[in-house]
């Protein structure tokens, strides 16, 4: 990757778990010099600039899915390094936001806010608290989850499940909601808000993933909500040490150039296998329980205690302790595999959901297919290249973490097609973003363009989405029958 060899030492520098905000270890409160002034702390700005310019279509979009205060600007920027995935997240984006839909605005910027708080992710959070403010959603609320209406607090099981663990959701789950007499939701309703949730939970795994910088302050009259937007940020009670900008001239950097014909290697071979290999079915279900079980592995030494972060948009959050765990670790017989041939998005979750919460089903298939067919023939230097196979590799590892199969998937590509340090990047911002470094982010792929990267993010975040969906979509369809 341009740009990321450097034979300089690597320093330690502090983050800030609410703001972002890095400074040296030594001298406390100073930032750090890196590309962190920008729209990403990952990503030199230079490079989201020369981005493909973005169409008279979605600059329409953008003018009317976000008001001047929403503070999108660097998160739509970065995501506009693929404009024809940009135009079809915007169309989804505006319309669950603020086109006609069983839900009022403000409960849809609400549950926004308590999806994002779910992850800490403090620029979602106050982008939306503003948006909530605007719309003259009630001012209270913003005190907290506490201050909400009992209707709205009741969907934080949901939302925190869906969010770690959404293979524990169940129709019981959706019954109490929707037989809860005058704080009941209906099946619209729900369907609507568990979209949302899931969308907001996907889009904080983006914002972490690819760095994503906070905007300036905006100036809000309403003091409370004020305080709860700003951060003090002193960096003493709420930070983590991990190396931003600079890293160490190993003799791994240097071998980043052969890795990458490796890969290419390995992905030739593998195409010439899949055209002579016929395996049986229980040996693909051999190779996905294998990858499953690999996959609790994957971090073991990077997320050995659970840590969860203060902050000020922790007032949206209750039971914190609620953390994400490895499907693979459970292993019971009431945790059975999730067969994608039994419940599947375009056979299943799409009709439901288009049934109930009209055209949404629609604007999602569009861009859960945008997204896996996005491709410009090239990884790297490499130019004509089918990148068919390790974006599918990508999209499935991240659904075989949650537990779900699919039954013509060789799950052995994936260890072939995906190195050890991409998987620690892919199963931290898709479990756990708020934990995402830089670090992280420039140790995988070192040949790679920046841009290339933040399609990986965008794989991953379209992939986490939907298989949030299929657990709850499935728990819905469950009741209904």
């Amino acid at each position: 990757m341009n740009g990321s060899t450097n034979s300089q030492s690597s320093n330690l520098y502090r983050i800030c778990n609410v703001c972002r905000k890095v400074s040296t270890k030594k001298e406390k409160g100073l930032r750090a010099p890196s590309s962190s002034s920008g729209p990403s702390a990952f990503i030199p700005e230079d490079e989201i600039l020369e981005a493909l310019p973005i169409d008279a279509c979605t600059e329409l979009l953008l003018a009317e899915a976000y008001s001047p205060c929403s503070g999108l600007d660097h998160l739509t920027r970065v995501m506009g390094l693929h404009p024809q995935y940009l135009q079809s997240f915007l169309q989804s984006h505006f319309y669950l936001l603020w086109m006609d839909g069983p839900l009022p605005l403000h409960c849809r910027q609400y549950i926004a806010i308590m999806a994002a708080a779910r992850h800490q992710c403090s620029f979602l959070v106050k982008m939306h608290v503003q948006e909530f403010y605007q719309i003259g959603g009630p001012v209270e609320w913003l005190r907290g989850l506490q201050y909400a209406p009992e209707r709205m607090r009741n969907l934080n099981d949901i939302n925190k499940i869906l969010a770690h663990r959404p293979w524990l959701i169940t129709k019981d789950h959706i019954q109490s909601l929707v037989k809860t007499g005058e704080n009941s939701w209906s099946l619209a309703e729900l369907v609507h808000a568990v979209v949302l949730l899931a969308h907001f939970h996907a889009l904080a795994s983006f914002v972490f993933g690819s760095g994503v910088n906070p905007e300036g302050e905006e100036e809000i009259d309403d003091q409370s909500f004020q305080a709860m937007c700003s951060c003090s940020c002193d960096l003493a009670d709420n930070c983590s040490l991990e190396p931003v900008g600079v890293f160490t001239g190993s003799p791994e950097l240097t071998d980043s150039v052969s890795e990458l014909e490796a890969l290419m290697d390995r992905m030739k071979r593998l195409q010439e296998e899949h055209e002579e290999e016929e395996a049986t079915q229980e040996e693909m279900a051999t190779r996905f329980e294998r990858e499953k079980k690999e996959s609790f592995l994957v971090g073991s030494g990077v997320f050995k205690e659970e840590v969860v972060p203060k902050s000020k948009v922790s007032r949206f959050v209750e039971d914190s302790t609620f953390r994400y765990q490895d499907f693979a670790r459970h292993g019971e017989d009431d945790l059975p595999t999730f067969r994608a041939q039994d419940y599947c998005w375009e056979d299943h979750g799409f009709s439901l959901v288009n049934r109930l919460y009209s055209d949404i089903g629609l604007l999602l298939d569009e861009k859960f297919r945008t997204v896996c067919n996005l491709t410009y023939y090239n990884m790297a230097t490499h130019e004509d290249v089918d990148t068919t196979m390790i974006r599918r590799a990508i999209f499935n590892y991240v659904h075989c973490m949650y537990g779900i199969r699919y039954d013509d998937y060789n799950y052995g590509e994936v260890n072939q097609l995906l190195e050890r340090s991409l998987k620690v990047y892919i199963k931290t911002v898709t479990c756990y973003p708020e934990r995402t470094t830089s670090h992280m982010y420039h140790n995988y792929w070192r040949q790679f363009r920046h841009s290339e990267k933040v399609h990986v993010n965008l794989l991953l975040m379209e992939a986490r989405m939907q298989a949030e969906l299929l657990y709850a979509l499935r728990a819905i369809t469950h009741y209904m029958t």
